[in-house]
């Protein structure tokens, strides 16, 4: 939802705080980018804070017309508006006294703390649930003298999610964080530590970092650690080494970082299947802390996860279902649990989400949990919620993904959700050891074809161009199609801002095909035309249905299918490969000619208005 950050050292007054706080939350805008603002504390006991709304470059104009003295610490934020709108008054840090404070996420009770303290003679100046917070700790620090304890009693009494970070006058050589529901890292440096609510806050600075937990308080200071729960028991935080670099969260050339990442997707799959034989010759997840024996009960997997990772959950099912023989329901995670599902000590829950934050798909996971199912997440992000609460992780390894719109994650999930359906057939017995070492030998080819299919894409953006004026695309597509169909539509929804849709092709003449009128455009993902019960001649008539009522086709086919060229305007041919691999292949035109046509019509592909990268919030 919001990006914050904070950072504290040891070699007094100086613009390191500011620097580290300006440049991690450049990096981490892509989570929200209606307003910006920093607190510094300045040497002598007092804050210094500037905040704008509207993007980061405005609080960088800001902070060169009107520069801030150097400090010993500072706190940033860049936020996804909730309560109230983007103005600079709205825009965190929030201050309260001496003391400043930033927050991600949302305060459901805010209304009753409001207006106890209304009721105390606090006068507010923002419409936002954040500066309640700030009254409180501030109020509880004036009583305690400890911020430490301040920033715990207050979580204590706050109900929704958050990640609060608050500094003070009085302290100026610490920075103090909790978090319940939403994330929160720390890094760890040579005299001078961090805080941030992804990695990508601090990876200029260090790779090494600590996990926090749910209901955890850490404060920092030049030379120390410390973390305790929300009642002050002391807490051993679990360290890591982040496996990427800053290159890694960098553009590297491109326009944008979704162009980059869409170039990216080659290493991201390649790099997803690194390591997962055994000297034995057998598949290995990454933290598979469920039983063999209970693994081989499941009778029914349930995917919950939201948006492109419910799709990437989606073409899941079709490989699944045909690999393990195992029934698999997708569910939106936000409408699982308010409909009493059917789950039970039997049901393995499979939660997909690329930050590990999703706060929809979190609360899916847990309410299965609590119905006794065994929990399973695949997800992008070391340290994140998610994969800490449930019982087997299968990280994607991904690299970091800054786009708002994502690409290389939905790549990533997809092929983590094939290795999770061939370890469950290999160790169910569903299939022969041989016929899974040939499935992920084909799955090791796809990096490259991967590739082929980017350096093919210009007739891609050529035609994404040709189209810029366009205000509606539909698309179709049948069996593992059907997803692609969607994530494609979701795409340029998100970053075109123009109507888009995706159908199962079998719907057409049930209702769709109402909307083929003249020019209309219509992408098309085909089912290749090899394999058994193949559905191509079925797709190819729909092609030939909505060609005869004026659509303008664009077709996405595997090389050597010559049987659709009469009847497409447009053919994207791409790499052959099985059925059930196939979206790896097919989904990438689609996001060649998204990003290419908003960058067409001059809009922002990496931040598209409206979204955060990370719903952190139900």
């Amino acid at each position: 939802m919001c990006g914050i950050v904070g950072y504290v050292g040891s070699a007094g007054p100086s613009g390191r705080p500011l620097d580290v706080a300006l440049e991690g939350l450049r990096r981490l805008e892509y989570r929200g980018y209606d307003s910006a603002g920093v607190a510094l504390v300045v040497p002598g006991g007092e804050l210094a804070v500037a905040k704008k709304a509207g993007k980061l470059a405005n609080l960088v104009e800001e902070l060169d017309a009107h520069p801030l003295p150097p400090a010993t610490a500072a706190i940033g934020h860049t936020r996804w508006a909730t309560h109230g709108g983007p103005t600079d008054v709205n825009a965190h840090p929030h201050v309260s006294g001496r003391l400043a404070l930033i927050h991600n996420g949302i305060v459901e009770n805010y209304a009753a703390l409001k207006a106890e303290l209304l009721a105390e003679g606090v006068e507010f100046l923002s419409e936002t649930d954040t500066e309640v917070v700030a009254h409180l700790v501030s109020r509880a620090y004036d009583a305690t003298k400890d911020l430490t304890a301040a920033l715990a009693g207050v979580a204590r009494r706050l109900e929704g999610t958050f990640t609060l970070l608050v500094v003070h006058a009085d302290v100026p050589d610490t920075v103090v964080g909790a978090r319940h529901d939403s994330p929160l890292v720390v890094g760890l440096g040579d005299g001078e530590n961090f805080l941030g609510s992804d990695v990508a806050a601090f990876i200029g600075s260090t790779r090494q970092a600590l996990e926090l937990g749910q209901d955890q308080v850490v404060t920092i200071t030049p030379t120390s650690v410390t973390v305790t729960d929300l009642d002050g028991t002391p807490v051993q935080a679990a360290p890591y080494t982040v496996d990427w670099d800053i290159s890694a969260a960098e553009k590297g050339g491109f326009r944008s970082f979704m162009d980059k990442e869409i170039n990216d997707q080659p290493q991201a799959v390649a790099d997803t299947l690194l390591g997962r034989l055994d000297l034995a010759g057998h598949l290995v997840l990454d933290e598979m802390r469920i039983g063999e024996t209970v693994l081989r009960s499941v009778d029914k997997i349930v995917v919950v996860a939201c948006g492109t990772a419910a799709y990437a959950g989606h073409v899941a099912k079709y490989a699944v279902e045909h690999w393990c023989r195992i029934p698999v329901e997708v569910e939106l995670a936000h409408e699982f649990r308010y409909r009493d599902p059917v789950v039970d000590e039997r049901t393995l829950v499979v939660a997909i989400s690329q930050s590990g934050e999703t706060m929809d798909t979190l609360m899916a996971l847990r309410h299965a949990k609590e119905q006794g199912a065994t929990t399973l997440a695949i997800v992008n992000t070391h340290g994140s919620t998610i994969p800490r609460e449930a019982d087997a992780v299968l990280y994607t390894h991904a690299g970091p993904e800054i786009a708002v719109a994502s690409t290389k994650a939905f790549l990533a999930q997809i092929t983590a959700a094939y290795l999770l359906g061939l370890y469950l057939a290999e160790l169910r017995g569903n299939k022969f050891p041989d016929e899974v070492a040939a499935t992920l030998s084909e799955l090791r080819e796809m990096p490259g074809k991967i590739q082929q299919v980017l350096d093919r894409s210009e007739r891609v953006r050529e035609i994404a161009r040709w189209m810029s004026d366009t205000q509606s695309v539909l698309f179709l597509g049948r069996h593992v199609g059907y997803p692609v169909a969607l994530e494609g539509a979701l795409k340029l929804k998100e970053l075109a801002y123009i109507h888009a849709e995706g159908f199962a092709a079998g719907e057409l003449k049930h209702g769709p095909i109402a909307l083929i009128e003249p020019g209309q455009p219509v992408f098309v993902v085909v089912p290749s035309p090899r394999g058994r019960n193949s559905l191509h001649s079925k797709v190819v008539s729909n092609i030939q249905e909505i060609r005869a009522r004026g659509a303008r086709t664009l077709v996405v086919a595997e090389d050597g299918d010559d049987a659709v060229v009469p009847y497409a305007d447009e053919v994207f041919f791409v790499p052959q490969s099985s059925t059930l691999l196939a979206p790896l292949l097919a989904v990438v035109p689609l996001q060649v000619f998204a990003s290419e046509l908003a960058h067409a019509k001059g809009l922002d592909v990496d931040q598209p208005r409206n979204l955060a990268k990370s719903v952190t919030v139900e």
